[in-house]
Parts: C-alpha cells; sequence; structure tokens
C-alpha cells in the first residue's frame, strides 16, 4: 500500500533513474561537443567524455545510495559540499591519468588535459553536488509523502476506532432502559413483555449484524428505527404516537448505520417524560437541492417542564461526533424550538457508491 502511495505521488525509483538517465545522456552529448576539435580526433574525445560522464555518474550514485539510508539533517549540509569536493577530485585525479595515457603521441590533446585541470575539478564538483541536492530533495519528499501517508493511515484507524466506540455506547443505555420496562411488565403483562423481549432480540440482531458497516441505504435504517420506535410503543402505550415520512427523491440515499435512533429516542425522553399526554415524534426524509439528505425528527416539549437546550444530551452529541469523523464538518446537526416543537435536522452529503463502500 505504501509503495503505491508513493508511486501515486511520483516518487518511483523507476522515474528518478530515468531523470538521472536523462541528464547524464545530456551532459555526455554537452561534454562531446565542447571538447571536440579536429587534433584530438573524435575517438579520443568521445572516450574522454564517456570516462568523465562514468565516474561522475559512479560518484553520484555512492551519494545517492547513502542517501537512500541516511538524509543528513538541515545542520549537516555542508557534509554534501565537502564529499562533492573530495569525489570530485577523485574523479580528476582518475581521469587526468587514464586520459594521459590514452592520449600519447597526440600533444594537443596532452596538453589540453592538462590546462583544463581546473575547469574539469570545478565541473566535476558542481554536478556532484547538483546530483547530491537533487537526491537530498527526491528523498526528503519521498519520506515526507510516506511519513503523511503514516499519519493519515494512524488518524483514520483513530476516527474507525472512536465511531465504533460510539456506536457501542449507544447500546447499553438502549438495553438498559428496555429491560427496565420489561422487568415492570413480567409481573402485571407478561404477553406484552414477552412481545417486547421478541421486537427487542430481533432489534438487537439487526444492530450486530451492521456494526461492521459503516453505511446503510436510509429505507433499511428506517425499518431498523420503526422496529425500534415498536419497542418504545410497548414501553409507553398509547402515549406514545410516531410518523415515518420519506420523500422519494431521498429512497435512495444512505446515512450512518444506526445514526437516527439515538435522535429519536432523545426526542422521546424530552417529549414524554416531563408529560401523561400523547406525544406523536415525527421523522421526516427529504433531499436538498444540493442531493443532501435531509433527516428532521420533532417532538412537542414544555418549555415550563423541560429545557430544549438539554437536548443535545449524549444523544445528539454523540451524533454531531459521528458526523464529523465521517465529515470533518461541525454544521451537520441544527436543534431548533418553534412554538412548543423541538427539532433536530441532520444533514448528510452524499458520498458516490465506491466511497460508501470504502468507509
Amino acid at each position: 500500500m505504501k509503495r503505491n502511495a508513493i508511486q501515486e505521488n511520483g516518487f518511483s525509483n523507476k522515474t528518478f533513474y530515468r531523470n538521472l538517465l536523462v541528464w547524464w545522456i545530456a551532459s555526455f552529448i554537452i561534454q562531446t561537443a565542447v571538447v571536440y576539435q579536429p587534433a584530438f580526433g573524435l575517438a579520443l574525445t568521445l572516450t574522454d567524455s564517456l570516462l568523465s560522464n562514468l565516474l561522475l555518474a559512479c560518484c553520484s550514485r555512492l551519494i545517492i545510495t547513502n542517501m537512500r539510508f541516511y538524509l543528513p539533517g538541515e545542520e549537516k549540509y555542508w557534509y554534501i559540499l565537502v564529499i562533492s569536493m573530495v569525489l570530485g577530485a577523485v574523479c580528476l585525479f582518475i581521469t587526468k591519468g587514464v586520459l594521459t595515457t590514452l592520449s600519447c603521441g597526440n600533444e594537443a590533446y596532452s596538453n589540453f588535459v592538462r590546462n583544463s585541470s581546473g575547469i574539469r575539478y570545478a565541473f566535476n564538483c558542481l554536478l556532484i553536488g547538483c546530483i547530491a541536492m537533487f537526491g537530498l530533495l527526491w528523498y526528503t519528499q519521498k519520506e515526507q509523502s510516506i511519513a503523511s501517508r503514516r499519519q493519515s493511515d494512524a488518524e483514520k484507524l483513530a476516527r474507525d476506532a472512536e465511531l465504533f466506540r460510539l456506536r457501542q455506547q449507544l447500546q447499553p443505555h438502549f438495553l438498559f432502559n428496555s429491560l427496565n420496562s420489561i422487568s415492570a411488565l413480567t409481573r402485571n403483562e407478561p404477553e406484552k413483555a414477552r412481545h417486547m423481549i421478541q421486537q427487542l432480540s430481533d432489534f438487537l440482531r439487526g444492530t450486530l449484524r451492521k456494526d461492521a458497516q459503516q453505511w446503510v441505504p436510509l429505507l433499511e435504517e428506517l425499518d431498523d428505527l420503526q422496529l425500534y420506535l415498536d419497542i418504545e410503543k410497548v414501553r409507553f402505550g398509547h402515549r406514545l404516537q410516531a410518523s415515518i415520512r420519506c420523500s422519494d427523491e431521498a429512497r435512495q440515499s444512505f446515512v450512518p448505520t444506526l445514526l437516527l435512533q439515538p435522535v429519536v429516542e432523545n426526542a422521546i425522553k424530552f417529549g414524554l417524560y416531563d408529560t401523561t399526554e400523547t406525544v406523536e415524534i415525527k421523522i421526516e426524509a427529504s433531499q436538498d437541492t444540493d442531493h443532501h439528505l435531509i433527516l428532521k425528527v420533532s417532538n412537542p416539549f414544555d418549555p415550563e417542564t423541560a429545557v430544549a437546550g438539554k437536548g443535545m444530551g449524549f444523544g445528539l452529541s454523540s451524533v454531531t461526533r459521528r458526523l464529523f469523523l465521517l465529515f470533518a464538518r461541525n454544521d451537520l446537526v441544527h436543534t431548533t424550538s418553534e412554538e412548543d416543537i423541538f427539532t433536530t435536522t441532520l444533514i448528510i452529503p452524499q458520498l458516490h457508491d465506491k466511497d460508501i463502500t470504502d468507509r
């Protein structure tokens, strides 16, 4: 995975050495054109250029190979200058010795080799230094790319772990409430208790199957929500009424799994706990012009006995956190209270199918 990521960012070894090959071919052609004189002959000129560039390539290869395992820090960049000067001198010594031997009988070329020593040394140092700096820049960016990829993977693992923890925290809270209700029904209404146990079993079985899923179709989420509401209706009897409406445009949407259940539980808590009258919880799903899924959960509340601001309890805060981890946005959960109606609005950006399956 890391190797592929590096190649996608352009830091593959093939690309690196391809660039060096182009560099050396250009250097060979330029040096041949500069050195060539009719008095030297083409053979000596080609030998001069080939030998010089071959030695420089070997020295550069030595430096680049070393940088694969050790990159000098900013305070040690002067190492590159020292190494370039030393290797430049070595290349000059070998080149001068070999070319002097090969040029026996060609006095003009022998004089050229002796007189061009200073220029050759400066050229060697400059070229080796440039290659060294190129290698330093290349491998530094490569390490930064690897570090960035590693940090991204670590952040994704941490995000997934937190999302899993948030989903798991919801289960005990709901389970304890349901078990308390079953316990209360067992003595006086055993048939209702038995029915509630069956519904609770079906609901928990469905949530266990979804533990590995991040996204589910909206209609599937609404089916699970209806099962949850049926369980709550056993608890609260005729006092709890619920309606679910889904527009045709929203039917093909996807939502994070078990996203609505804590929101509806929050609505039931602050809608029924402070009253003995019948309360209707409304759930609406629609799609806006930007193809965002809009989910609204509304419940009546008594401003004299309940504080709408308490609606941002654990249920809504966990939903807000989940959406932030998924989309890196803090503006996807809104709460409003108007005419004794408390409404929670969730905005769910829709991803492409591939993105949904990958998340």
